[in-house]
């Protein structure tokens, strides 16, 4: 018998820990600053954190193959 009641899957939750570990390890947020801001503008803020690094690594292998 499934739930019956409405809960946040394990799948979800473990998608909010690794944004917080992300936020925490590689944008210098602490746990409680994540936690604390809204969904939507903390998903914002992660967003733009990988769009950084993403960016990051394309320049470093540009001036690497160089």
């Amino acid at each position: 018998m499934g739930q019956t009641f409405f809960g946040l899957t394990h799948e979800y939750m473990q998608g909010v820990y690794d944004l917080f570990f992300g936020m925490k390890m590689h944008g210098g947020w602490s746990f409680i600053e994540a936690y604390n801001l809204p969904i939507g503008l903390r998903e914002y803020y992660y967003k733009k954190l990988v769009e950084h690094y993403e960016k990051e690594k394309k320049e470093y292998d540009k001036l690497r193959k160089n």
